[in-house]
């Protein structure tokens, strides 16, 4: 039985700007900025041109965004649109690039578990035919044409970061450990520690608590310096099966490594190797959990920032 679980477990997509729905129409349009970055550990981000976005207004209707593709045809993916009432999902191109959309008023989404699952269904749906760039969850535009018009205003970062992409998937790999387990290794293996803890134990000190502290110090100190080591090694062992990765804040005392990484789509079972493989040589001590493939949510950033409008 393999070591490793691997799940396809859902995955919150980015948060919206704003949060709160719509409760009033617009007053105005505004300029907005439209960051689009590839993100690597060699590479930083680079920041699109700047372009015009639409505001709120509920009333109206608006065209929900869910990624770009490449594609000059004209493509329909299903009834599945946010919004529950089962939208057409379909694209608009501009020249040989796509925006994946579907009809839905001009509103600000709640990032509820429901919206998120139907913007995260439309992706994973999208990505099985295609090299897709997750959109941002709740970005909303007014008209086709004002998409066309984002397309066409940044078309030259679009298609970088659709060729560095291009057949890429993005697998998550969290590994924990048992902290009182590596406590009790560190007692009896690491040499300060373990005379320190025995002398500690064979005096029966009295006046233990400045030790006992001192003690403490010293084994958090060693447990850093063992997860830093184990994380260093795992990434040493993924380099060679991966494009790139990407280290985010573990979550938990129980978690050291939370990572992601970027592969190329026909090296999905190299990748599953490797992991087990590692997960075997590390045994009890460590507990791996992977899940994937998703689109290269942390590898790309395109962020809309829309604004709510202001009441007459």
């Amino acid at each position: 039985m393999s070591p490793v679980k691997r799940t396809a477990a859902k995955k919150a997509p980015a948060k919206p700007a704003k949060s709160a729905k719509a409760k009033s129409p617009v007053k105005s349009h505004r300029e907005e900025t439209m960051p689009v970055s590839v993100q690597s550990p060699r590479q930083s981000a680079a920041t699109a041109p700047q372009t015009n976005l639409t505001l709120v207004d509920s009333r109206q209707e608006g065209r929900y965004v869910y990624g770009i593709i490449q594609s000059k045809d004209a493509m329909s993916f299903g009834k599945m649109g946010i919004g529950g009432t089962g939208e057409l999902v379909y694209s608009v191109a501009h020249g040989d690039i796509s925006a994946v959309i579907s009809k839905t008023p001009v509103f600000i989404f709640d990032p509820t578990r429901e919206n998120a699952l139907a913007h995260e269904h439309v992706i994973e749906t999208v990505m099985k035919q295609h090299t897709i760039i997750p959109m941002s969850f709740g970005t909303v535009f007014r008209t086709d044409d004002d998409i066309r018009e984002v397309l066409r205003s940044i078309y030259p970062s679009l298609k970088d970061v659709l060729k560095q992409m291009e057949g890429k998937v993005e697998f998550g790999l969290k590994v924990m450990w048992e902290r009182d387990h590596i406590i009790d290794e560190l007692k009896k293996e690491h040499e300060e520690i373990h005379r320190f803890h025995q002398e500690i134990t064979r005096k029966h000190l009295q006046s233990t608590y400045l030790a006992r502290m001192q003690l403490g110090r010293m084994i958090e100190k060693a447990l850093s310096e063992r997860s830093t080591e184990y994380v260093r090694e795992i990434y040493e062992d993924l380099r060679g099966v991966c494009v790139a990765s990407r280290d985010n804040k573990p979550i938990g005392d129980k978690m050291i490594m939370n990572a992601a990484f970027l592969i190329q789509r026909e090296r999905e079972a190299e990748f599953d190797a490797a992991v087990n493989r590692i997960a075997k040589k590390f045994g009890d001590r460590l507990n791996f959990k992977y899940t994937g493939p998703w689109p290269p949510y942390n590898f790309v950033n395109i962020r809309l920032k829309l604004e709510r409008g202001t009441a007459n």
